[in-house]
């Protein structure tokens, strides 16, 4: 909810920013004009979030997510982040630099050869983050 204008004030933060990226103009002006609330299946559907999980499933649901993310090969999820957020910077000729230098990266850790040996020998990498 965006209930700035309910006080006279107008969404901060970034959101003035954030918000009409992934949902739209029209659909971030009515937010902060009207201060609806936006449900979490709202919000999947404009694009504002990654997902919506039924409340007596977000437990277990968020911690296999964790998991999932502390076994992975972090040092790649580091530059990946690294990277989308640059596209909202960079020219395309830009972003493809930053691409380059980041895959090149990502290429001298361990965990991208511990991923082309598991492939390979067609197992679960155990990535160590380096």
């Amino acid at each position: 909810m965006q209930a700035f204008t309910r006080i006279g004030l107008i969404p901060d933060a970034g959101g003035t920013y954030s918000m009409p990226r992934p949902m739209g103009m029209a659909k971030a002006m009515g937010a902060s004009l009207f201060a609806d609330k936006i449900s979490a299946k709202q919000a999947d559907d404009w694009g504002m979030i990654w997902e919506h999980v039924a409340d007596d499933a977000f437990d277990a649901h968020w911690k296999a997510r964790a998991t999932y993310l502390a076994e992975g090969p972090t040092a790649a999820y580091a530059s990946a982040k690294i990277a989308i957020r640059g596209t909202w910077d960079n020219t395309r000729d830009e972003q493809l630099t930053l691409e380059a230098k980041e895959q090149g990266n990502c290429g001298r850790t361990r965990d991208f050869v511990e991923g082309v040996v598991a492939f390979s020998e067609k197992r679960k990498a155990q990535f160590e983050g380096r």
